[in-house]
């Protein structure tokens, strides 16, 4: 497949984020490695959206200490940004209405209609202007036009994803850019996917804690990639549910065949690490986020 041909991703990560973890980005990157191994994606981005501070989870400290951990954790990527968006509403969030909103968003910004899983691979999503080039990659042979486009469009619109996030503001895409429709495009696919970890995947068996219609568009309209601890069965999940048992081809597997340590790494394991001052904490956590709750005094109770 070509450049053009390939379904260009962006990866849609919801959570507490309570804090975030190194495990929280190795996930990022094993999906993304994973997604380019099988020759039919290009991932161009990733965007982390912590819950609202309503969501009423035990512990939860402060979106604003959520979202700047977040930020210092992403600091040196250059394609995952954090997205205030979920924080800054008047209360909480589904996820399906994420994953709506930043899909409506990249509409109005690109000015063309998202696919999803059921749309053929012609949909036109992502245009790249014919007369036009980017230099933000320095014209680099390995980049897809796709990526190219992502960038100067974050660029011009307040760094939609690719490009790291500047540390000392939050900036939000203008809803009512367009990219204009006068000029010639070329026509690229693009589909924003759930990014989860099996326990997400597992919660959507319990009954009665996901909104059976919410369950249909996430699974079946967005997709979802799931990136598993290990030792997790996720077939045997799939078949437990109906929903995901008729949208399983929607949903994408990260298949490692070597365990990684960072795939047992949690944001509960983190804070009891921090509470108990164990120094393994270095290992579930980057410095800078280190640094930042050691300095706001958070997690140092068992209350959070």
């Amino acid at each position: 497949m070509t450049e053009t041909t390939k379904t260009h991703v962006i990866l849609l990560s919801c959570g507490s984020f309570n804090p975030i973890t190194r495990g929280h980005i190795h996930m990022f990157e094993k999906a993304r490695e994973y997604l380019h191994k099988t020759g039919r994606f290009i991932v161009i981005g990733g965007i982390i959206s912590p819950v609202h501070d309503s969501y009423g989870k035990p512990g939860l400290v402060s979106s604003r200490h959520r979202l700047t951990m977040c930020q210092l954790a992403v600091q040196s990527s250059d394609w995952i940004r954090v997205d205030p968006w979920e924080c800054y509403q008047d209360t909480w969030q589904t996820t399906c209405s994420v994953l709506e909103h930043h899909r409506d968003l990249m509409k109005r910004v690109t000015g063309c209609i998202l696919s999803n899983v059921n749309t053929p691979s012609t949909t036109p999503v992502i245009c790249q202007p014919q007369n036009e080039t980017s230099t933000i990659y320095q014209n680099k042979a390995n980049k897809s036009v796709a990526i190219k486009l992502w960038g100067k469009m974050s660029e011009s619109l307040g760094k939609i994803c690719c490009v790291r996030p500047h540390m000392e503001r939050f900036t939000f895409v203008d809803e009512n850019a367009n990219l204009g429709t006068a000029m010639r495009y070329e026509e690229i696919e693009l589909r924003i996917l759930l990014l989860c970890g099996s326990d997400l995947l597992e919660s959507f068996c319990i009954p009665g804690l996901w909104n059976e219609s919410d369950m249909k568009v996430i699974v079946g309209d967005f997709g979802i990639v799931v990136v598993p601890r290990d030792g997790v069965d996720t077939e045997r999940i799939m078949n437990h549910s109906s929903v995901l048992r008729k949208h399983k081809d929607s949903i994408i597997v990260v298949k490692d065949e070597i365990d990684h340590p960072m795939s047992i790494v949690s944001s509960t394991k983190s804070r009891l690490a921090l509470q108990h001052g164990d120094g393994h904490v270095v290992d579930y956590l980057s410095q800078p986020v280190i640094d930042y709750i050691l300095q706001s005094q958070l997690y140092i109770n068992a209350s959070g």
